[in-house]
């Protein structure tokens, strides 16, 4: 009897534990499966840059970087019922405080953003969201360790002079048109 007592306690405990506030990773790991959905990750990997012509700062940040994961919904005639559910399930999920945004530009129909978790020192992931009602919406889940918003800045540099292999991207083409 003492024993049962014990694994109810245990059971309680773990499931009040349970977060059921919606996340983005939730989100992500719900919906990667949707065929309406467009699911894959990208490692640092993929900006193919000579390391030996990077400045100090330009290694750093490109080292703080592990991977992007990438979510996004292309929206037909067949699929808007469900591109607004999913867009607004969204929304829902970068309400919570936990999603601090950097910089937002449009709104309504056209927006784009660019958010974090974390702290500002020490980022556990930059979030940019695009979203244009006639094609649909991407969601783009940078990963890495200490993080920062002078990292991200230098990356851009990084991404200029790298050889990206764009066949890894073709997947996101229709919702950039």
């Amino acid at each position: 009897m003492k024993y049962l007592i014990y694994i109810i306690i245990a059971a309680s405990l773990l499931l009040l534990s349970c977060d059921n506030k919606p996340s983005l990773q939730k989100y992500f790991v719900e919906n990667q499966d949707n065929p309406n959905f467009i699911s894959f990750d990208l490692s640092s990997s993929l900006l193919n840059v000579d390391k030996a012509k990077l400045t100090d700062k330009q290694k750093k940040a490109l080292e703080s970087f592990s991977k992007i994961n990438v979510l996004a919904f292309k929206v037909n005639k067949q699929n808007r019922a469900e591109y607004e559910s999913r867009k607004s399930e969204l929304d829902q999920v970068f309400k919570d405080k936990k999603y601090q945004e950097l910089i937002k530009v449009g709104s309504g129909k056209d927006a784009a953003s660019i958010s974090f978790t974390g702290n500002e020192d020490h980022i556990d992931e930059f979030i940019l969201y695009g979203n244009k009602t006639e094609n649909g919406f991407a969601v783009l889940r940078v990963l890495g360790k200490d993080m920062n918003p002078d990292n991200l800045l230098t990356m851009l540099s990084v991404l200029k002079e790298s050889k990206i292999n764009m066949e890894q991207l073709k997947p996101l083409e229709g919702l950039l048109k």
